[in-house]
């Protein structure tokens, strides 16, 4: 497999991945089991399939169709999320033909799975002698296992060559095409195996139920968060859509149609929670579900999308800040690499009466995840501390505003600095302190047109630059002086080659320091000649840039060396009499050395 296509071991011949997708939709991809992974005297140990393998893995429609007739809401025959016109290229398998979600297991693996479910529900007959309370208790435990078993039981689960293990399925918030998947055998003590999923299940319970034996007990409401809040309360913490970074709600479809079929009849909370077929989607017509700027769930249209989400934000924050008493907090949960979607939840904040009072970015993400060894993702979260802004506060200028942001950001990003926070991370630390002193004012005047705000694009690019420069001058041995006398594209090489050196660098993490010296990467890498894009091999779905299981598609940049940068005015003055950055007069004079 590659991005292109698949390549034949035997004959050579390639077909192109458009062809693979429409053979895909045409209900012609099959699978072909080709290797059987065996315990060893030494190990695992691995063999070519025989006829009795291949005839444990058929099983018949009949017996299937009789196994559901026992399960409520029968086989699995939800739809997945459709890859169209402005859908997030994390879920692409509806792309290849796998448009329900009982497509994405194998018959083998519907049997087990159904057989769970049915002995599960059965198991509620055999509690009679329990409480309501404990009977509900337990099935949602059992429900939970349920839920890690199609984890590890579906046919996009991939099999992990240098620790020979089973992959499950959310290596990371997606669902893309895998070509070669592995099947767990669910009733043996492996990884994956139903007894390993209880055990986890088990030690979970085993360590919260005493954590919180003296805690008092929880009011549990499922609420939107556009609709009227209790009043009067200290707190609401929130970790909101982070932009149109994760479709959650497509996700969530993979065990809500499990779960709704283990649970069903359980308890009136159960049923409500589980009633519809699928997890809430704010789509086109609707006016609630979950807030994501997904332009498929409006036609294709991304302007919609994202008019939608920032109203919706902005419709939510409101809510909160009716139901928080006056000396109450609201505390924000973030973590986005993208600038828009920054801006966006800033807007949202301000225009609906907050001010950021504290942040603190925490380390939240494990860095062995597969995602954040092979992109620009974010390491750390966030927290913003926000109180109600007095009705009565003025409009602030831009003078005195940029001055109180340089005063306080100025000691916390030798904090962060300090603490090891760097790359992405580090720029995106700086925005909390920074809105403290944005986000006590309704809206910030400028000084040389007081009819004209200052726009938190505006602002926060203000602040991003000031935090390269901080970053630069520590790498020049803390020269504040001669970082701020560098130019914008030396300033960005700088950046580059210090995190990333020649290497291959995510494409996420190069855009942001690109925007953070006021360029654009489309610039660096055309007009400017000093990056060069490339593309990683794929064995899973080439239409997934974000994909990282180790060999997956993804696109990268890399600076290029002096030796690669081949312009004639390189280094040269330009025609207007502007001078030339400082590393093209470097690069130019290399070959001379």
């Amino acid at each position: 497999m590659s991005a292109s296509g698949v390549e034949c071991p035997c004959c050579g011949s390639v077909t192109r991945m458009a062809e693979l997708r429409v053979q895909g939709r045409a209900g012609r991809l099959g699978a072909r089991m080709t290797a059987v992974v065996v315990d060893g005297q030494t190990g695992k140990e691995y063999r070519a399939p025989t006829e009795r393998d291949d005839e444990a893995a058929r099983v018949g429609r009949d017996e299937l169709a009789a196994l559901y007739a026992e399960v409520p809401f029968g086989m699995p025959g939800e739809p997945t999320s459709k890859a169209g016109v402005g859908a997030s290229r994390a879920f692409s398998v509806d792309g290849y033909g796998f448009d329900s979600w009982g497509k994405l297991f194998t018959d083998r693996q519907l049997l087990a799975l159904g057989t769970f479910v049915r002995e599960i529900r059965a198991v509620q007959e055999e509690m009679e002698w329990y409480s309501e309370e404990w009977r509900e208790a337990l099935m949602a435990y059992l429900a939970c296992t349920i839920s890690k078993l199609t984890d590890y039981s579906s046919a996009v689960c991939s099999w992990h060559n240098g620790r020979e293990t089973f992959g499950h399925t959310f290596v990371r918030f997606a669902l893309p095409m895998v070509w070669d998947f592995c099947e767990v055998n669910p009733l043996s003590a492996s990884t994956g195996g139903f007894r390993g999923m209880s055990d986890w299940v088990a030690r979970f319970a085993d360590h919260a139920l005493p954590a919180t034996a003296a805690a008092p007990p929880p009011e549990v409401a499922t609420r939107s968060a556009i609709a009227p809040q209790p009043p009067g309360l200290d707190l609401i913490c929130t970790d909101p859509p982070y932009y149109d970074a994760i479709p959650y709600s497509d996700l969530m479809d993979f065990f809500h149609i499990w779960l709704r079929r283990t649970l069903h009849g359980l308890s009136p909370e159960t049923d409500a929670a589980f009633a519809e077929p699928l997890g809430p989607k704010w789509e086109s017509g609707a006016d609630d579900g979950e807030l994501i700027d997904d332009a498929s769930r409006f036609d294709g249209d991304r302007t919609v999308s994202k008019r939608n989400y920032e109203d919706g934000m902005a419709r939510a924050f409101g809510r909160f800040h009716e139901a928080l008493r006056p000396d109450g907090r609201l505390v924000v949960v973030f973590a986005n690499k993208s600038p828009d979607a920054w801006e966006t939840m800033v807007s949202a904040l301000i225009r609906s009466g907050f001010f950021v009072t504290g942040s603190w970015p925490i380390q939240t993400e494990m860095q062995t995840r597969q995602r954040a060894m092979a992109s620009a993702a974010l390491s750390s979260s966030i927290w913003l501390v926000c109180r109600k802004r007095p009705k009565t506060t003025k409009h602030g200028w831009e003078a005195q505003v940029l001055g109180a942001m340089r005063e306080r950001i100025t000691e916390q990003l030798h904090d962060f600095w300090d603490a090891g926070i760097r790359g992405p991370d580090f720029v995106w630390s700086a925005t909390g302190p920074a809105l403290e002193a944005f986000s006590r004012h309704p809206v910030v005047k400028r000084a040389d047109d007081p009819a004209k705000l200052l726009t938190v694009a505006e602002f926060l690019r203000s602040v991003r630059r000031m935090v390269v420069g901080y970053v630069v001058s520590r790498l020049l041995a803390g020269n504040q002086g001669a970082a701020g006398d560098l130019d914008d594209i030396t300033t960005y090489y700088l950046l580059h080659r210090s995190d990333f050196g020649l290497g291959p660098a995510p494409a996420g993490a190069c855009i942001l320091y690109a925007l953070s010296c006021n360029l654009a990467d489309a610039e660096l890498a055309g007009r400017h000649d000093l990056l060069v894009r490339g593309r990683r091999t794929a064995t899973t779905d080439p239409d997934d840039e974000d994909a990282d299981t180790g060999t997956v598609s993804g696109s990268d940049v890399r600076l290029k060396t002096w030796k690669q940068r081949r312009s004639r005015n390189l280094g040269r003055t330009a025609s207007d009499g502007t001078g030339p950055p400082l590393v093209d007069c470097l690069h130019r004079v290399s070959p001379t050395k």
